[in-house]
Protein backbone atom coordinates (compact mmCIF):
# COMPACT_ATOMS: atom_id res chain seq x y z
CA UNK A 1 0.00 0.00 0.00
CA UNK A 2 2.75 2.47 0.90
CA UNK A 3 4.58 2.21 -2.43
CA UNK A 4 1.37 2.83 -4.35
CA UNK A 5 0.35 5.77 -2.19
CA UNK A 6 3.73 7.48 -2.51
CA UNK A 7 3.70 7.09 -6.29
CA UNK A 8 0.14 8.36 -6.56
CA UNK A 9 0.79 11.40 -4.39
CA UNK A 10 3.83 12.29 -6.47
CA UNK A 11 1.84 11.99 -9.69
CA UNK A 12 -1.02 14.13 -8.44
CA UNK A 13 1.38 16.80 -7.22
CA UNK A 14 1.91 18.66 -10.48
CA UNK A 15 1.20 15.67 -12.74
CA UNK A 16 4.69 15.68 -14.32
CA UNK A 17 5.97 12.26 -13.26
CA UNK A 18 6.33 9.61 -15.95
CA UNK A 19 4.79 6.14 -15.60
CA UNK A 20 7.06 3.26 -14.64
CA UNK A 21 6.48 1.58 -18.01
CA UNK A 22 4.83 2.70 -21.23
CA UNK A 23 5.20 0.34 -24.16
CA UNK A 24 3.67 0.11 -27.61
CA UNK A 25 2.30 -3.28 -28.65
CA UNK A 26 2.27 -3.98 -32.40
CA UNK A 27 1.81 -6.90 -34.76
CA UNK A 28 1.43 -5.69 -38.35
CA UNK A 29 0.38 -9.13 -39.61
CA UNK A 30 -2.54 -9.11 -37.18
CA UNK A 31 -3.24 -5.35 -37.54
CA UNK A 32 -2.59 -4.98 -33.81
CA UNK A 33 -1.66 -1.60 -32.42
CA UNK A 34 -1.93 -0.87 -28.74
CA UNK A 35 -0.24 0.28 -25.57
CA UNK A 36 0.31 -0.96 -22.05
CA UNK A 37 1.12 1.53 -19.30
CA UNK A 38 2.20 0.54 -15.81
CA UNK A 39 1.88 3.68 -13.75
CA UNK A 40 2.92 2.25 -10.38
CA UNK A 41 3.74 -1.01 -8.62
CA UNK A 42 3.13 -2.30 -5.10
CA UNK A 43 4.77 -5.57 -4.06
CA UNK A 44 5.60 -6.08 -7.74
CA UNK A 45 1.95 -6.01 -8.83
CA UNK A 46 -0.30 -3.66 -10.81
CA UNK A 47 -3.76 -3.88 -12.32
CA UNK A 48 -6.07 -2.09 -14.75
CA UNK A 49 -8.51 -2.63 -17.59
CA UNK A 50 -8.02 -3.12 -21.32
CA UNK A 51 -9.77 -0.48 -23.45
CA UNK A 52 -10.57 -1.33 -27.08
CA UNK A 53 -11.85 1.48 -29.30
CA UNK A 54 -11.04 2.77 -32.75
CA UNK A 55 -9.70 6.05 -31.34
CA UNK A 56 -7.75 5.08 -28.21
CA UNK A 57 -4.35 6.80 -27.88
CA UNK A 58 -1.22 6.34 -25.81
CA UNK A 59 -1.92 9.60 -23.97
CA UNK A 60 -5.40 8.34 -23.07
CA UNK A 61 -3.98 5.08 -21.72
CA UNK A 62 -1.40 6.97 -19.65
CA UNK A 63 -4.12 9.14 -18.14
CA UNK A 64 -6.26 6.11 -17.32
CA UNK A 65 -3.32 4.27 -15.73
CA UNK A 66 -2.52 7.29 -13.59
CA UNK A 67 -6.14 7.52 -12.50
CA UNK A 68 -6.05 3.82 -11.59
CA UNK A 69 -3.08 4.42 -9.30
CA UNK A 70 -5.01 7.18 -7.54
CA UNK A 71 -8.23 5.15 -7.38
CA UNK A 72 -6.51 2.15 -5.78
CA UNK A 73 -4.61 4.36 -3.36
CA UNK A 74 -7.79 6.08 -2.20
CA UNK A 75 -9.38 2.66 -1.72
CA UNK A 76 -6.44 1.52 0.40
CA UNK A 77 -5.50 -1.44 -1.81
CA UNK A 78 -1.83 -2.54 -1.92
CA UNK A 79 -1.52 -2.81 -5.69
CA UNK A 80 -0.31 -0.44 -8.39
CA UNK A 81 -2.20 1.08 -11.32
CA UNK A 82 -1.97 0.06 -14.97
CA UNK A 83 -4.02 0.22 -18.17
CA UNK A 84 -4.00 -1.15 -21.71
CA UNK A 85 -5.44 0.21 -24.92
CA UNK A 86 -6.05 -1.57 -28.22
CA UNK A 87 -7.03 0.07 -31.51
CA UNK A 88 -10.17 -1.77 -32.62
CA UNK A 89 -10.07 -3.13 -36.18
CA UNK A 90 -13.45 -3.97 -37.75
CA UNK A 91 -13.78 -7.66 -38.69
CA UNK A 92 -10.44 -8.54 -37.07
CA UNK A 93 -11.46 -8.45 -33.40
CA UNK A 94 -10.58 -11.98 -32.31
CA UNK A 95 -7.30 -12.01 -34.23
CA UNK A 96 -6.27 -8.68 -32.71
CA UNK A 97 -7.14 -9.89 -29.20
CA UNK A 98 -5.16 -13.10 -29.67
CA UNK A 99 -2.14 -11.16 -30.90
CA UNK A 100 -2.49 -8.85 -27.91
CA UNK A 101 -2.51 -11.84 -25.58
CA UNK A 102 0.70 -13.22 -27.06
CA UNK A 103 2.36 -9.82 -26.79
CA UNK A 104 1.44 -9.10 -23.15
CA UNK A 105 1.99 -12.62 -21.82
CA UNK A 106 5.25 -11.68 -20.00
CA UNK A 107 3.47 -8.80 -18.24
CA UNK A 108 0.51 -10.94 -17.18
CA UNK A 109 2.76 -13.67 -15.80
CA UNK A 110 4.97 -11.03 -14.20
CA UNK A 111 2.26 -9.45 -12.03
CA UNK A 112 0.49 -6.91 -14.27
CA UNK A 113 -3.17 -7.90 -14.38
CA UNK A 114 -5.11 -6.54 -17.39
CA UNK A 115 -8.88 -6.97 -17.14
CA UNK A 116 -11.89 -5.50 -18.94
CA UNK A 117 -12.64 -1.89 -19.76
CA UNK A 118 -14.58 0.13 -22.34
CA UNK A 119 -14.97 -1.95 -25.50
CA UNK A 120 -13.95 -5.31 -24.00
CA UNK A 121 -15.92 -8.06 -22.30
CA UNK A 122 -15.06 -10.93 -19.98
CA UNK A 123 -15.11 -13.18 -23.07
CA UNK A 124 -12.52 -10.91 -24.73
CA UNK A 125 -10.38 -11.03 -21.60
CA UNK A 126 -10.63 -14.82 -21.50
CA UNK A 127 -9.58 -14.94 -25.16
CA UNK A 128 -6.34 -13.03 -24.69
CA UNK A 129 -5.68 -14.73 -21.34
CA UNK A 130 -5.90 -18.12 -23.07
CA UNK A 131 -3.55 -16.96 -25.83
CA UNK A 132 -1.12 -15.78 -23.14
CA UNK A 133 -1.39 -19.07 -21.24
CA UNK A 134 -2.50 -17.14 -18.16
CA UNK A 135 -5.14 -18.13 -15.61
CA UNK A 136 -5.64 -15.65 -12.79
CA UNK A 137 -6.97 -18.37 -10.50
CA UNK A 138 -3.74 -20.34 -10.88
CA UNK A 139 -1.50 -17.41 -10.00
CA UNK A 140 0.44 -18.51 -6.92
CA UNK A 141 0.31 -14.98 -5.49
CA UNK A 142 -3.49 -14.97 -5.42
CA UNK A 143 -5.54 -16.92 -2.85
CA UNK A 144 -7.91 -19.40 -4.45
CA UNK A 145 -11.55 -18.41 -4.98
CA UNK A 146 -14.19 -20.92 -3.88
CA UNK A 147 -15.60 -20.97 -7.43
CA UNK A 148 -14.69 -20.17 -11.03
CA UNK A 149 -14.23 -16.56 -12.11
CA UNK A 150 -17.49 -16.32 -14.13
CA UNK A 151 -19.62 -17.65 -11.26
CA UNK A 152 -17.85 -15.32 -8.85
CA UNK A 153 -18.58 -12.24 -10.99
CA UNK A 154 -22.22 -12.98 -11.86
CA UNK A 155 -23.73 -11.46 -8.68
CA UNK A 156 -21.25 -8.57 -8.87
CA UNK A 157 -22.21 -7.36 -12.35
CA UNK A 158 -23.70 -4.09 -11.00
CA UNK A 159 -20.96 -3.39 -8.44
CA UNK A 160 -19.54 -0.38 -10.29
CA UNK A 161 -22.97 1.19 -10.70
CA UNK A 162 -23.64 0.46 -7.04
CA UNK A 163 -20.50 2.37 -6.06
CA UNK A 164 -21.43 5.33 -8.28
CA UNK A 165 -24.86 5.38 -6.60
CA UNK A 166 -23.23 5.40 -3.16
CA UNK A 167 -21.04 8.35 -4.17
CA UNK A 168 -24.04 10.20 -5.56
CA UNK A 169 -26.08 9.64 -2.42
CA UNK A 170 -23.16 10.76 -0.25
CA UNK A 171 -23.01 14.02 -2.22
CA UNK A 172 -26.77 14.49 -1.97
CA UNK A 173 -26.68 13.82 1.78
CA UNK A 174 -24.05 16.54 2.17
CA UNK A 175 -26.58 19.17 1.10
CA UNK A 176 -28.26 21.12 3.87
CA UNK A 177 -31.88 20.63 2.75
CA UNK A 178 -31.84 16.83 2.31
CA UNK A 179 -34.72 17.11 -0.19
CA UNK A 180 -35.46 14.72 -3.03
CA UNK A 181 -33.33 15.46 -6.10
CA UNK A 182 -33.88 15.57 -9.84
CA UNK A 183 -31.23 13.45 -11.53
CA UNK A 184 -29.93 13.45 -15.11
CA UNK A 185 -27.83 10.48 -16.25
CA UNK A 186 -25.53 10.68 -19.27
CA UNK A 187 -24.99 7.12 -20.46
CA UNK A 188 -27.38 4.21 -19.93
CA UNK A 189 -25.09 1.20 -20.01
CA UNK A 190 -24.55 -1.11 -17.05
CA UNK A 191 -23.46 1.73 -14.76
CA UNK A 192 -26.15 4.21 -15.80
CA UNK A 193 -28.95 1.67 -15.44
CA UNK A 194 -27.77 0.59 -11.98
CA UNK A 195 -27.59 4.22 -10.87
CA UNK A 196 -31.10 4.94 -12.15
CA UNK A 197 -32.58 1.99 -10.22
CA UNK A 198 -30.73 2.82 -7.03
CA UNK A 199 -31.48 6.55 -6.95
CA UNK A 200 -35.17 6.02 -7.70
CA UNK A 201 -35.35 3.47 -4.87
CA UNK A 202 -33.98 6.18 -2.54
CA UNK A 203 -36.76 8.58 -3.47
CA UNK A 204 -35.02 10.67 -6.14
CA UNK A 205 -36.47 11.44 -9.58
CA UNK A 206 -34.58 10.48 -12.71
CA UNK A 207 -35.71 13.25 -15.05
CA UNK A 208 -33.40 12.64 -18.03
CA UNK A 209 -31.33 9.85 -19.53
CA UNK A 210 -28.96 10.16 -22.48
CA UNK A 211 -27.90 7.29 -24.72
CA UNK A 212 -26.09 7.15 -28.06
CA UNK A 213 -29.19 8.46 -29.88
CA UNK A 214 -29.85 11.51 -27.74
CA UNK A 215 -31.72 12.41 -24.55
CA UNK A 216 -35.11 11.35 -23.19
CA UNK A 217 -36.64 13.73 -20.67
CA UNK A 218 -39.61 13.94 -18.34
CA UNK A 219 -39.59 16.77 -15.74
CA UNK A 220 -41.97 14.85 -13.48
CA UNK A 221 -39.66 11.84 -13.52
CA UNK A 222 -39.04 8.96 -15.90
CA UNK A 223 -40.62 5.60 -15.04
CA UNK A 224 -37.33 3.75 -14.55
CA UNK A 225 -38.77 0.22 -14.66
CA UNK A 226 -40.56 1.00 -17.94
CA UNK A 227 -37.44 2.65 -19.30
CA UNK A 228 -35.32 -0.40 -18.49
CA UNK A 229 -37.84 -2.63 -20.22
CA UNK A 230 -37.33 -0.80 -23.53
CA UNK A 231 -33.52 -0.56 -23.28
CA UNK A 232 -31.22 -3.11 -24.92
CA UNK A 233 -28.05 -4.57 -23.38
CA UNK A 234 -25.91 -1.88 -25.01
CA UNK A 235 -27.91 0.86 -23.27
CA UNK A 236 -29.93 2.10 -26.26
CA UNK A 237 -33.52 3.10 -25.54
CA UNK A 238 -36.28 2.15 -28.01
CA UNK A 239 -37.98 5.50 -28.62
CA UNK A 240 -41.00 3.84 -30.24
CA UNK A 241 -42.01 2.26 -26.94
CA UNK A 242 -41.73 5.31 -24.72
CA UNK A 243 -44.89 6.79 -23.15
CA UNK A 244 -46.26 10.06 -24.56
CA UNK A 245 -45.22 11.91 -21.40
CA UNK A 246 -41.54 11.47 -22.32
CA UNK A 247 -39.95 13.99 -24.67
CA UNK A 248 -37.09 13.02 -26.97
CA UNK A 249 -34.20 15.31 -27.91
CA UNK A 250 -31.83 14.36 -30.73
CA UNK A 251 -29.49 17.31 -30.28
CA UNK A 252 -25.96 16.36 -29.19
CA UNK A 253 -25.37 16.94 -25.48
CA UNK A 254 -28.98 17.94 -24.80
CA UNK A 255 -28.53 16.35 -21.36
CA UNK A 256 -26.44 19.39 -20.40
CA UNK A 257 -29.46 21.66 -20.67
CA UNK A 258 -31.76 19.59 -18.44
CA UNK A 259 -32.92 21.32 -15.28
CA UNK A 260 -31.57 18.83 -12.71
CA UNK A 261 -29.98 18.94 -9.27
CA UNK A 262 -27.58 16.05 -9.95
CA UNK A 263 -25.75 15.10 -13.15
CA UNK A 264 -24.25 11.59 -13.29
CA UNK A 265 -21.75 11.08 -16.11
CA UNK A 266 -21.63 7.40 -17.05
CA UNK A 267 -20.42 7.36 -20.64
CA UNK A 268 -17.36 8.51 -22.55
CA UNK A 269 -14.41 10.57 -21.37
CA UNK A 270 -14.19 14.36 -21.75
CA UNK A 271 -17.99 14.65 -21.66
CA UNK A 272 -17.71 17.99 -19.86
CA UNK A 273 -15.07 20.27 -21.32
CA UNK A 274 -14.05 23.92 -21.40
CA UNK A 275 -16.35 24.53 -24.38
CA UNK A 276 -19.53 23.15 -22.75
CA UNK A 277 -19.04 23.35 -18.97
CA UNK A 278 -21.03 26.60 -18.71
CA UNK A 279 -24.12 24.65 -19.79
CA UNK A 280 -24.00 22.43 -16.68
CA UNK A 281 -27.04 23.31 -14.55
CA UNK A 282 -26.73 20.74 -11.78
CA UNK A 283 -25.23 21.62 -8.41
CA UNK A 284 -23.72 18.13 -8.05
CA UNK A 285 -21.75 16.29 -10.75
CA UNK A 286 -20.65 12.66 -10.35
CA UNK A 287 -18.09 11.07 -12.65
CA UNK A 288 -19.46 7.55 -13.02
CA UNK A 289 -17.10 6.79 -15.90
CA UNK A 290 -13.39 7.37 -16.44
CA UNK A 291 -12.03 10.90 -17.02
CA UNK A 292 -15.50 12.32 -17.72
CA UNK A 293 -14.47 15.95 -17.06
CA UNK A 294 -11.36 17.69 -18.31
CA UNK A 295 -9.14 19.53 -15.81
CA UNK A 296 -10.27 22.85 -17.28
CA UNK A 297 -13.93 21.94 -16.78
CA UNK A 298 -13.28 20.85 -13.19
CA UNK A 299 -11.70 24.21 -12.44
CA UNK A 300 -14.70 26.07 -13.84
CA UNK A 301 -17.15 23.91 -11.88
CA UNK A 302 -15.20 24.46 -8.67
CA UNK A 303 -15.29 28.23 -9.23
CA UNK A 304 -19.06 28.02 -9.71
CA UNK A 305 -19.49 26.06 -6.49
CA UNK A 306 -20.54 22.82 -8.18
CA UNK A 307 -19.77 19.78 -6.00
CA UNK A 308 -17.84 17.11 -7.91
CA UNK A 309 -17.44 13.47 -6.95
CA UNK A 310 -14.51 12.44 -9.21
CA UNK A 311 -14.14 9.15 -11.05
CA UNK A 312 -11.27 7.98 -8.82
CA UNK A 313 -13.74 8.07 -5.92
CA UNK A 314 -17.06 6.98 -7.47
CA UNK A 315 -15.99 4.56 -10.22
CA UNK A 316 -14.22 2.05 -7.99
CA UNK A 317 -16.59 -0.93 -7.78
CA UNK A 318 -15.24 -3.30 -10.42
CA UNK A 319 -11.62 -2.31 -9.89
CA UNK A 320 -12.02 -2.56 -6.14
CA UNK A 321 -13.41 -6.10 -6.27
CA UNK A 322 -10.63 -7.24 -8.60
CA UNK A 323 -8.05 -5.55 -6.38
CA UNK A 324 -9.49 -7.24 -3.29
CA UNK A 325 -9.07 -10.62 -4.99
CA UNK A 326 -5.59 -9.98 -6.38
CA UNK A 327 -4.25 -8.73 -3.04
CA UNK A 328 -6.01 -11.28 -0.86
CA UNK A 329 -7.99 -8.56 0.91
CA UNK A 330 -11.33 -10.37 0.64
CA UNK A 331 -11.86 -13.13 3.25
CA UNK A 332 -11.44 -16.20 1.04
CA UNK A 333 -12.76 -18.56 3.72
CA UNK A 334 -16.29 -17.15 3.40
CA UNK A 335 -19.00 -18.93 1.37
CA UNK A 336 -19.61 -17.26 -1.99
CA UNK A 337 -22.82 -15.44 -0.98
CA UNK A 338 -21.20 -14.01 2.15
CA UNK A 339 -18.08 -13.08 0.18
CA UNK A 340 -20.22 -11.14 -2.32
CA UNK A 341 -22.01 -9.34 0.54
CA UNK A 342 -18.62 -8.51 2.09
CA UNK A 343 -17.46 -6.98 -1.21
CA UNK A 344 -20.59 -4.84 -1.58
CA UNK A 345 -20.09 -3.61 1.99
CA UNK A 346 -16.40 -2.91 1.27
CA UNK A 347 -17.22 -0.86 -1.85
CA UNK A 348 -19.97 1.03 -0.02
CA UNK A 349 -17.66 1.90 2.86
CA UNK A 350 -14.77 3.07 0.64
CA UNK A 351 -16.90 5.11 -1.77
CA UNK A 352 -19.01 6.78 0.92
CA UNK A 353 -16.01 7.73 3.05
CA UNK A 354 -13.92 8.98 0.12
CA UNK A 355 -16.86 10.93 -1.34
CA UNK A 356 -17.52 12.71 1.92
CA UNK A 357 -13.87 13.50 2.55
CA UNK A 358 -13.06 14.73 -0.95
CA UNK A 359 -16.15 16.99 -0.87
CA UNK A 360 -15.08 18.34 2.52
CA UNK A 361 -11.58 19.09 1.22
CA UNK A 362 -13.04 20.77 -1.87
CA UNK A 363 -15.40 22.86 0.26
CA UNK A 364 -12.37 24.04 2.20
CA UNK A 365 -11.03 25.76 -0.91
CA UNK A 366 -8.61 23.14 -2.25
CA UNK A 367 -7.58 23.54 -5.89
CA UNK A 368 -6.99 19.76 -6.14
CA UNK A 369 -8.96 17.98 -3.42
CA UNK A 370 -7.93 14.46 -4.46
CA UNK A 371 -4.21 15.28 -4.34
CA UNK A 372 -4.62 17.10 -1.03
CA UNK A 373 -6.58 14.19 0.46
CA UNK A 374 -3.90 11.71 -0.64
CA UNK A 375 -1.14 13.92 0.73
CA UNK A 376 -2.92 14.21 4.08
CA UNK A 377 -3.36 10.46 4.29
CA UNK A 378 0.26 9.89 3.36
CA UNK A 379 1.46 12.18 6.15
CA UNK A 380 -0.90 10.44 8.56
CA UNK A 381 0.51 7.04 7.61
CA UNK A 382 -2.93 5.93 6.39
Amino acid sequence: MTDTLVQSTKLMDGGAADPLLATEITSPADELKGWVVVDSLADGMAMGGTRMTESVTEAEVKGLARAMTTKLSLAGLPIGGAKAGIRAVPDRRDGVLRAFGRSVAPLLHGGVYLGCDLGTTHADRDLFFTEAGYDVLRDTRIPRLPTDWATFWKPLVDITGFGVSVGTLAAVDSRADGASCRVAIQGFGTVGRAVAKSLESHGHRVVAVADILGTVHAPQGLPVADLLAVTDSAGTIDRRRLPDSVSVHDEPEAWLDVDADVLVLAASGDAVRADNVERVRAGIVVEGGNLCCTPEAKAVMAARGIALVPDVVANVGGAGVTGCVLTGTVPFDLPLKQMVNWLFDWVEDRVRRNSREVLEVAAGGSDDPVADLLAHRGKAGW
